[in-house]
């Protein structure tokens, strides 16, 4: 199952801390447009039927089914620039123990 680092569950939580949205918002992950290995992250406001939830401390990652799959053994993380911009990556989380 995919693992999120502390950084990650505070940026997701702060993305998502938005009034506007619903209380159950979290981030979803799914497979490019194009069938190549790319992913598409964006902001939900609910898993979709199907999805893989991961939640961790209030922070909920909603995972299509497939990509689920493709990132079971990864760890995600999230840093912030000084600029204020957001990057996630990914990591293998065999590779950190």
């Amino acid at each position: 199952m995919l693992t999120l680092t502390n950084d990650a569950v505070q940026v997701i939580r702060t993305v998502t801390a938005d009034p506007q949205l619903p209380p159950e918002s979290g981030i979803r992950i799914q497979q490019g447009i194009d069938g190549s290995d790319s992913l598409k992250l964006s902001v939900a406001p609910a898993p979709e039927a199907g999805d893989e939830v991961v939640e961790e401390q209030g922070a909920r990652v909603y995972l299509e089914r497939s990509t689920a799959e493709m990132l079971s053994d990864m760890t995600l993380d999230a840093k912030v620039d000084a600029g204020g911009d957001v990057a996630f990556t990914l990591a293998d989380t065999a590779a950190g123990t």
